[in-house]
């Protein structure tokens, strides 16, 4: 376990040659910077990983945080979802930077220290991404659909988070049921299912939502078309519970910045 990950980041210090006791190695990282690194990752494909990530970033940025949103999936959807934003004259909000190869924990902290949060949109089925992605984090969201087979499919990246852990012990993790379906009990099925994992489900459910496939087709976020509606609502407290595991709450910040 320990040479696969060693050998992925002595290569990634070195290009494709590796010396003598390489895989042994592991380059140092300095995940924290200035900045939160904050990575949603999930080897599951149809997470909603892009919704829940571009959604973050604007939460941040409404808050009147720096924030820069990596978009490390090699199918760019954050990225398309920016240039739309930019086609239909839309504000920046943010930073969109596209990022998705396997050299993010030596180029991320970088990025760190111009943002208050760096939010890292990972790719699915691609490990040495999702490697390296995890050591440029500070906290790692895991978005889980509320069904059997999405919990069960959470055990690969439980994996790859604890073999992280290895080099990177303070890495925090944490489960959030996204596209819950309104009305059901599918949810708390879910959350009970995950209690044996040994990560915490956020207490902040994301539901399946029409303002959510609406927005990404307009370049907006939901809480730019409906800001009392229950989908912005939603987000908002997600951000704070984000904000709270990273002990980084608003107000602190507030009192920071004044």
């Amino acid at each position: 376990m320990n040479k696969r990950w060693g050998a992925d980041c002595a290569a990634q210090e070195t290009g494709s040659r590796l010396s003598t006791g390489a895989e042994n190695r592991f380059p140092e990282t300095q995940a924290s910077g200035v900045g939160k690194v904050i990575a949603l990752l999930n080897q599951k494909g149809g997470a909603g990983k892009t919704t829940l990530s571009t959604h973050l970033a604007g939460e941040f940025a409404r808050q009147g945080r720096r924030v820069t949103l990596i978009d490390a999936d090699p199918q760019g959807s954050a990225l398309d979802w920016a240039q739309r934003r930019l086609q239909s004259t839309q504000g920046r909000l943010y930073g969109v930077i596209g990022l998705a190869r396997d050299t993010l924990h030596r180029e991320v902290p970088q990025i760190a220290l111009q943002a208050d949060y760096v939010v890292i949109d990972g790719p699915p089925r691609v490990a040495a991404l999702a490697r390296s992605a995890l050591l440029a984090a500070d906290l790692v969201l895991i978005p889980v659909q509320p069904s059997a087979y999405d919990v069960w499919a959470t055990q690969e990246m439980v994996s790859l988070i604890n073999e992280a852990r290895v080099f990177r012990p303070a890495l925090r993790a944490a489960f959030v049921i996204n596209r819950r379906v309104v009305g059901t009990v599918i949810g708390r099925e879910a959350r009970a299912a995950l209690a044996d994992q040994p990560f915490s489900t956020l207490h902040a459910d994301v539901a399946q939502r029409i303002a959510f496939a609406d927005c990404v087709a307009a370049g907006k976020l939901v809480w730019e078309v409906s800001p009392k509606g229950a989908a912005a609502r939603e987000i908002a407290v997600l951000a704070q519970a984000v904000q709270n595991v990273l002990g980084d709450a608003l107000e602190e910040s507030r009192e920071v910045t004044r």
